[in-house]
C-alpha cells in the first residue's frame, strides 16, 4: 500500500538519490539520512513505516544501526551491502535485519522487496492459538511455550516456528521454507536454515523434552512427534 513512510539510510549520494526517487514515483514518502547517528535521530524523532539501510555508513556502521533499531521497535529493516558472502548476511539477519540485497542490485528488485516486507508487517486480522503436542504458539504476542515453560523467540524463528506449526507432520522443503520465512533463496550452499533450526531446537528443548522438529535428509523439515 503506497503512502508509507520510509527511512533511507544511505551514504553513497547517487544511489540514495535514484532509490528515493524510486520510491517517491512509487508513492512512498520518504525520509534520507546520509550518516547512521542522523539515520537513528530520523526514526526516534518520526518513526518510519520501513527503513532501507546501508551497511557501509560512516561513523556508526549499518550492522550497529541496526541493533539500535531493533531494540527499539519491530520495523522492518531491508538492508544493502556490497558484502555477499554468507555469513554476512548471517550477521545482518541476526542483527535484525527482516532482508537483505546485495549491491549492485536492479530497483525493480528493491521495490518487490520493500512490498513484500509491507505485506509481512500487516497485523493479521485475528490472533491465534497454535498448539503441536505440548508446544503452544501465541501469534498475538509472539510468546512460545512448551508446557509452562516461556520460550523467548527472535522475529525469524517467530516466523519459522509459525510455519512449522501451521504446517504440522508435513514435510517442508528448503525451497518453501526459504520462500515463507526468508522470501527468497541464499542459494545451494547456505546453511542458514540448519542455523535456525538449531535455534529452535536449542529453546524448545532445553529441559530434555522430546524433539518436535525433525530433520528429513535429502529433503526438508518436519513438525512431529518423536516415533
Amino acid at each position: 500500500m503506497a503512502g508509507e513512510r520510509i527511512l533511507l539510510i544511505e551514504d553513497e549520494a547517487r544511489i540514495a538519490q535514484f532509490v528515493e526517487r524510486a520510491l517517491i514515483y512509487e508513492g512512498y514518502r520518504v525520509s534520507v539520512a546520509r550518516d547512521g547517528q542522523s539515520g537513528l535521530s530520523i526514526a526516534r524523532d518520526n518513526p518510519p513505516d520501513l527503513v532501507v539501510l546501508d551497511w557501509m555508513l560512516p561513523g556508526l556502521d549499518g550492522l550497529e544501526v541496526c541493533k539500535r533499531l531493533r531494540a527499539a521497535s519491530e520495523v522492518p529493516i531491508l538492508m544493502l551491502t556490497a558484502k555477499d558472502d554468507i555469513k554476512d548476511r548471517v550477521l545482518g539477519l541476526d542483527a535484525g535485519a527482516d532482508d537483505y540485497l546485495v549491491k549492485p542490485f536492479e530497483i525493480d528488485e528493491l521495490m518487490a522487496r520493500v512490498r513484500a516486507l509491507f505485506r509481512r508487517s500487516t497485523p493479521q486480522s485475528k490472533p491465534e492459538i497454535l498448539r503441536f503436542a505440548d508446544l503452544t504458539l501465541d501469534t498475538g504476542t509472539h510468546r512460545a511455550y512448551r508446557g509452562d515453560r516461556a520460550i523467548d523467540l527472535t522475529a525469524k524463528e517467530y516466523e519459522l516456528l509459525e510455519l512449522f506449526m501451521r504446517n504440522p507432520r508435513q514435510v517442508l522443503t528448503r525451497d518453501v521454507i526459504f520462500d515463507r520465512v526468508w522470501g527468497y533463496d541464499f542459494g545451494g550452499e547456505s546453511n542458514i536454515i540448519e542455523v535456525y533450526v538449531r535455534y529452535l531446537r536449542q529453546k524448545t528443548e532445553q529441559n530434555n523434552e522430546a524433539r518436535l522438529v525433525h530433520t528429513v535428509r535429502g529433503v526438508g523439515y518436519v513438525l512431529r512427534e518423536e516415533e
